[in-house]
């Protein structure tokens, strides 16, 4: 009850309804109060909602991905054999890692020119040290994932100190670092990396066993079951909208499926390779940092509008610096991993096309230009798209130049229909 102004006790509508028009409500809500209402079907209207309001999400890529691989199959039939498979996950696991460092800096709306240029010095750090000065393998590799973590601080403090754009920036660290590069191979130019060292092991050598490899997908499916239902629980108990146990059981069957056919196929040669394992852990811990922690908040609500987050008390400055850090360093890591998977570092390390890949992987996967928006999942679906190019037309003995030729096609559609996409989510208002 409120108080007419007059000073009269006499009672008064409430100004605030007790019911509100669910037209009102953000689109996630109405998204969940549809699902919670008509179960499947509500699942469904939802998921085609999104679709026609522009929210894609990784639809684009992933039937692009299939697209693609369906051309390869029929132009050869090896392409989906499991040896070839099993191959290209071990190529697409170095350009994944350093396409994640990526995908965070676009969510802030930057951009970071030089992660091809880190990776090749950070491999031939970790090379130089490991085989020329006798430092023990843990070591170098600490020094070289260290070396990515100060070259990133040094990005963001330039950024937030002096106000230089992350292009400039990143170019120059492109052209720097690829100097220091060649300065740390020296004359030779080229190391060979022992066969029987732990990390060449690692990256060529060591795979799950078929046993292993299902465990691991019967507990992910398990703790997505688990997850879900507590989270039921919890909105139900609050007296919140939650999903019916139907939903949840089709989602996990469909993650099952998802996961469970890769795994037979690969398992058809090699196996699922250690590598790529540590690139998918990669990408589903950055993905909870981004979804499930404050600092990932943060870093979508200041790729979203940047002067909106200071007013609301983040703190801008660290979330820069610990972006740009956390993408050097990934560049780091997917450096060592190349170098691991050839056996070698040169001074072509990080080069030719690296750059190029990782970023073209990022905007392919899904991850706006425009900042804001974007999925860690987006460095796994784009680097497969990337690599799955790269391999079909080796297989199919093209010249390089066609795989560039086709690369840019494929990334200049991605980039149209980020850009058409975040028109339609504007005007439905889901932006």
């Amino acid at each position: 009850m409120t108080t007419p102004v007059d000073g009269s006790t006499a009672p008064v509508q409430d100004a605030v309804p007790e019911a509100i028009d669910a037209a009102a409500l953000p689109a996630d809500l109405q998204d969940e109060r549809l699902i919670a209402s008509h179960g499947v079907s509500g699942a469904i209207s939802a998921f085609t909602s999104r679709l026609r309001s522009g929210d894609l999400g990784s639809v684009p890529v992933v039937v692009g991905l299939v697209i693609i691989w369906a051309v390869f199959q029929v132009a050869n039939s090896s392409f989906l054999t499991s040896r070839n498979l099993v191959n290209l996950t071990l190529q697409t696991s170095s350009i994944g890692v350093i396409a994640l460092g990526i995908v965070l800096v676009l969510l802030l709306g930057e951009i970071d020119l030089s992660v091809g240029s880190v990776s090749g010095l950070a491999a031939a750090v970790m090379g130089v040290t490991f085989v020329n000065e006798g430092w023990s393998l843990v070591v170098s590799l600490l020094a070289a994932v260290l070396l990515g973590v100060v070259i990133g601080l040094f990005y963001g403090a330039l950024y937030t100190r002096f106000g230089v754009p992350s292009f400039v920036i990143t170019l120059a660290g492109l052209l720097g670092f690829l100097g220091l590069q060649l300065l740390v191979l020296g004359k030779k130019g080229t190391l060979n990396l022992p066969f029987d060292s732990g990390i060449v092991k690692f990256a060529t050598q060591s795979f799950l066993s078929p046993a292993l490899a299902y465990g691991l997908v019967a507990v992910v499916v398990a703790a997505y079951v688990l997850s879900r239902l507590r989270n039921r629980a919890a909105r139900a108990k609050a007296g919140l909208s939650a999903a019916p146990t139907t939903v949840i059981a089709i989602k996990a069957a469909a993650l099952a499926l998802v996961l469970l056919i890769p795994v037979i196929v690969l398992n058809g040669d090699r196996g699922v390779s250690s590598m790529f394992l540590l690139f998918v852990l990669l990408v589903v811990a950055t993905d909870f940092m981004i979804t499930k922690t404050r600092w990932g908040r943060s870093v979508v609500a200041v790729g979203g509008n940047v002067e909106a987050a200071r007013r609301a008390g983040i703190n801008v400055r660290m979330i820069y610096l610990s972006v740009f850090a956390a993408c050097a360093t990934f560049a780091a890591v997917g450096g060592i991993l190349a170098a691991a998977r050839l056996v070698a570092v040169g001074q072509s390390s990080g080069g030719t096309d690296t750059n190029l890949n990782a970023i073209a992987a990022a905007v392919i996967g899904g991850t706006s230009l425009f900042g804001g928006r974007g999925s860690a999942y987006s460095a796994l679906l784009g680097a497969l798209v990337i690599m799955s190019i790269s391999n079909g037309l080796a297989l199919l003995s093209l010249d390089s130049s066609i795989r560039y030729m086709v690369t840019a096609g494929v990334l200049l559609i991605a980039v149209t229909i980020d850009s058409l996409s975040r028109r339609s989510r504007q005007a439905h208002g889901r932006a």
